[in-house]
């Protein structure tokens, strides 16, 4: 007959399943917060109040988009421009969230929901190499740890870049712009190398944005360029899957 106390090793405690979830997401909150930071400086350099800036990150949390959004409220775009750019960056969570859904099928919709609405680039790749822990009882727990962890990382990043952006000196917070390249170049440079037609989809991306650059508006230039950019990745990435 099981003791109490192997029966109490078998199943984790709440305990300790956040404690898991918390140490998986640490290095998620140790690569957001300087970028969250450099969004803040960046935003509030754009014209963005503190508020707006800490809101954005609170109801957004996705910072490409954000990243992107700030960079075209300085460019003066409109809502509705930046609105269609940033639907069209994220639509892959549209995916992300179905595939989540999906492995988390043990888990109640009750945490579905948020946990879904918590999914960034990283905190999905790191979900997707723990999916036991969604047929543990109170796995729910494990995977609520990592999101806050990374959710909160992000708002405070945020919010310390807003308050940074207010006292340091103008020529050094623009001169943090150059991360909003480097974050997209970083992400480039990989896909670039375990696939050549991943870099011609961004140059074309770019060609059309130039292009458009000539008889519209930034903000409809950077919407053209994400759509068509994006439908031509359909195209060649079919071809290569094939």
């Amino acid at each position: 007959m099981e003791t109490v106390e192997q029966s109490i090793k078998k199943t984790p405690t709440s305990f300790v399943m956040i404690k898991r979830g918390l140490a998986v997401g640490f290095p998620i909150m140790i690569g957001y917060i300087p970028i969250a930071i450099t969004y803040g400086v960046l935003a509030k350099q754009s014209g963005m109040t503190l508020m707006e800036i800490t809101w954005m990150s609170i109801l957004v949390f996705a910072g490409a988009s954000q990243f992107m959004g700030a960079n075209m409220i300085a460019l003066g775009a409109g809502a509705v421009e930046i609105i269609i750019a940033t639907f069209v960056l994220n639509f892959r969570h549209f995916v992300m969230s179905l595939s989540f859904m999906n492995r988390m099928r043990p888990v109640s919709m009750k945490w579905k929901v948020p946990l879904a609405f918590g999914l960034t680039d990283e905190t999905f790749a790191v979900s997707s190499l723990h999916t036991k822990e969604a047929k543990e009882e109170k796995g729910y727990l494990f995977y609520s740890a990592i999101t806050l962890t990374a959710y909160l990382s992000w708002v405070i990043g945020s919010l310390f870049g807003g308050l940074l952006g207010e006292v340091i000196p103008e020529t050094l917070s623009q001169s943090m712009g150059i991360a909003l390249y480097a974050m997209f170049i970083g992400l480039l440079v990989p896909s670039v190398k375990k696939e050549f037609r991943v870099g011609l989809i961004a140059i074309i991306a770019m060609l059309v944005n130039v292009i458009c650059l000539q008889f519209m508006s930034s903000g409809w230039a950077i919407v053209f360029g994400t759509v068509i950019g994006g439908l031509s990745g359909v195209y060649f990435l079919k071809e290569a899957s094939e």
